[in-house]
């Protein structure tokens, strides 16, 4: 087992296969800043074969779990290769994919059959119109609803909802968010507004905290806190008393969970990164492509885990933190 100065063990492994996507969510990729922003050549971005043989390496330091983000991952051509080739990995026994549902619908059943385990999709609204505003795109929202059937009917449920929520946007469509799915099987997950990157000119008092989130639901329904399900669980969970299903809440800005984060993240690029928050990476795809050995990019890997101290969120608001950060878009969720 490898640990970073803080004793953190490595055990989660999030890849961002691509820095384009379909949304101009407000708060991630906002369109003033992205209409005419230059995505990766073909060529910058890892193949296949790297991203795999990448997670093969790290799998041995003990990662089990493995999540697909981007920018939107279905916008990979073909990713069901990929899936297959990770879902192969001796010691990986969670393979997951977050997406904003738009073409899930079509390729669930592909998917499935390709060894992806489940699915989590963004969702902040049920209502229409606030959601259009939200993900700036012409898109209902039953396509997103009929993609999250879709997924489970594909064996990729139960599926887990995240809902971005900001103060002046959305925080009427935290009860009817909730209403929807309660007793699906499905959970709604609501994440603070965090600053992540620079682009998407992040205020605090646009943050509704989970306890504020908390008060509005226990004002409709009796919940109970849960236990975590293991070290490093980036969800606070509670389960409805009446036994209808749970909810969670991930609270980056009110409540750090620096303390026990397991997560190594590959960007698209070949850029390896130790915290969402961070302004630099190291560069993998170089060395790979220069024939380093498994063992050399193994090394490469253990020096910067072990001299891993980041904890951006639990500083914020105590130390000056205006130093630039990567774009939500490139190092995903």
């Amino acid at each position: 087992m490898l640990e970073d100065t803080f004793a953190r063990p490595m055990r989660d492994l999030r890849i961002s296969v691509t820095d384009r996507c379909s949304f101009r969510c407000v708060y991630c990729m906002p369109r003033d800043q992205y209409d005419d922003h230059e995505y990766l050549a073909r060529s910058e971005i890892l193949t296949y074969d790297e991203i795999i043989r990448f997670a093969d390496i790290v799998s041995r330091f003990g990662i089990a779990k493995i999540r697909l983000t981007g920018g939107e991952p279905l916008l990979r051509r073909q990713i069901e290769i990929l899936v297959k080739g990770l879902s192969e990995i001796k010691g990986i026994d969670d393979l997951a994919m977050t997406t904003n549902g738009q073409f899930l619908a079509k390729q669930a059943n592909s998917l499935a059959a390709a060894g992806l385990d489940r699915v989590t999709v963004s969702l902040d609204a049920v209502d229409d119109e606030v959601n259009r505003q939200l993900i700036d795109t012409d898109l209902p929202v039953s396509a997103i609803l009929e993609a999250i059937d879709a997924a489970d009917a594909a064996g990729l449920g139960p599926v887990k909802i995240n809902t971005v929520v900001r103060r002046g946007w959305n925080e009427n469509q935290i009860i009817p968010l909730v209403d929807y799915f309660r007793g699906t099987g499905h959970t709604v997950r609501f994440i603070e507004y965090m600053d992540v990157g620079t682009t998407n000119a992040w205020k605090s008092d646009e943050v509704i905290e989970s306890a504020q989130i908390l008060e509005i639901l226990e004002k409709r329904w009796d919940l109970e806190p849960l236990n975590a399900s293991y070290r490093g669980e980036v969800a606070t969970r509670y389960r409805f008393v009446d036994g209808a299903g749970e909810i969670g809440f991930i609270s980056s800005v009110s409540d750090p969970f620096c303390g026990d984060c397991t997560r190594l993240r590959l960007a698209a690029d070949g850029t390896v990164y130790t915290c969402l928050f961070a302004s630099e990476g190291t560069d993998i795809k170089t060395p790979m492509r220069e024939g380093a050995t498994d063992e050399e990019i193994s090394q490469i890997v253990a020096k910067l885990w072990s001299g891993r101290d980041d904890r951006y969120s639990e500083l914020r608001g105590s130390t000056p933190l205006d130093f630039p950060r990567v774009e939500m878009s490139y190092i995903g969720g």
